[in-house]
């Protein structure tokens, strides 16, 4: 049996100033391209089940045409593949904090063939596939006590899709990791009773086990794609975005293939440029060199160039016409300039490194008491935003 595993469609999504001709958010409209790209290939390579593990929407009231476009989608998906179930489930980005809002999701239930866990879990028999999925939305592991997520006896095929954190799969670096998720032990999984788990809200496709697997989004859409695109190198990845076809195999254990999607544009993080001793023209300069030397241009691009180490006046004193430039050209260039940090005599004679603004925020959101139901690591990643905003901003002039 052959099942096609996407996740984190994130529809709705902006990001960024530069819009269509048709005044759309040019960072939705990719979002929204690469899912009709999904549903184009998902359809010629014709699996025999279609499972959508969370978060197809970025907010829990995404926009009309959002809503009328990923409709669209999954009805020509229908059309395409009539007799191919697809499973939904809600992610965190789908789901209100109030049970009684309700969420979009369930429209899709008006299309033939859909079916969608929205907040409670579901199991989710189809006879002619001899088949068993239990679906296992984000408010349902929030739950206490969170469901059993382990099979039932008497199908030839049992498969589980939720959408959550498993521990010890996100590395220290949580920067790029969206906010909210529910966290999961690896042994409440049961993974080994499953021939199959699909996992969402972890935004690099990555192997739990051998047959549990995030597939990772669709596009770049969390705040930080540039940690995202680190991830995606450690994981053999690079920038590539897509989903799973997974083959389940009859007492042989389950193929997974990744399949990379034609992205609109790329996000290209340049190599760092050191401001240590340099002046003002010789930054200037060394722009100028990392923009030239990408392949087929900064046109239409998402672009970072990373300079630690410059001082405030030799940042205020580089070429602002020429980094206007870049960002008209790019869909969006970011000048990523940081301040030195500054060391200083610690007690009597010890050198030591001054805690940088940053930390200090950081280790104070850490270990504050917070309001029941406010996530800490949202407060402390927010946090951290605002001060790189402010800092940013300052830099610019």
């Amino acid at each position: 049996m052959r099942l096609a595993h996407l996740a984190d469609l994130h529809l709705g999504f902006r990001r960024y100033t530069r819009q269509t001709a048709h005044g759309i958010n040019q960072r939705e409209a990719d979002v929204a391209a690469a899912f009709r790209l999904a549903v184009d290939e998902i359809a010629a390579v014709k699996p025999d089940i279609v499972i959508v593990a969370g978060d197809v929407f970025h907010s829990v009231r995404p926009s009309n045409p959002a809503i009328l476009d990923s409709f669209n989608q999954f009805r020509r998906l229908g059309e395409m593949l009539p007799d191919t179930p697809v499973v939904i489930i809600a992610g965190n980005h789908d789901t209100p904090r109030s049970v009684e809002t309700g969420t979009i999701l369930t429209l899709f239930e008006a299309l033939p063939n859909v079916h969608v866990a929205a907040s409670e879990p579901r199991r989710l028999v189809f006879e002619a596939l001899d088949l068993s999925v239990l679906c296992v939305p984000h408010s349902a592991i929030r739950a206490s006590p969170r469901p059993s997520m382990r099979p039932e006896e008497g199908f030839k095929w049992n498969v589980m899709v939720t959408h959550c954190e498993v521990a010890g799969v996100v590395p220290g670096d949580r920067s790029f990791v969206e906010y909210g998720g529910a966290l999961v032990e690896p042994g409440d999984l049961h993974a080994d009773e499953w021939d199959y788990v699909a996992l969402g809200h972890y935004h690099v496709a990555q192997r739990v086990t051998s047959d549990a697997w995030y597939s990772g989004s669709l596009e770049f859409v969390s705040f930080n794609p540039w940690g995202e695109l680190q991830e995606g190198d450690r994981l053999g990845w690079g920038g590539a975005k897509g989903w799973l076809l997974a083959t389940l195999r009859d007492g042989r254990g389950t193929d997974v293939e990744f399949r990379p999607l034609q992205m609109a544009r790329r996000h290209i993080d340049l190599e760092v440029i050191d401001g240590v001793g340099k002046t003002a023209a010789d930054l200037d300069e060394l722009i100028a060199n990392r923009i030239a030397g990408i392949p087929g241009g900064l046109d239409d691009q998402v672009v970072r160039q990373l300079v630690p180490n410059v001082t405030r006046h030799v940042a205020r004193d580089l070429n602002h016409a020429a980094i206007r430039e870049y960002k008209a050209c790019a869909v969006h260039y970011h000048l990523d300039v940081r301040r030195p940090g500054v060391r200083r005599e610690v007690g009597v004679s010890a050198p030591g490194k001054q805690m940088s603004l940053d930390e200090i925020v950081t280790d104070y959101l850490e270990r504050r008491e917070i309001a029941p139901g406010v996530e800490r690591a949202a407060l402390v990643s927010l946090g951290r935003r605002y001060l790189e905003q402010v800092e940013r901003e300052i830099t610019e002039g």
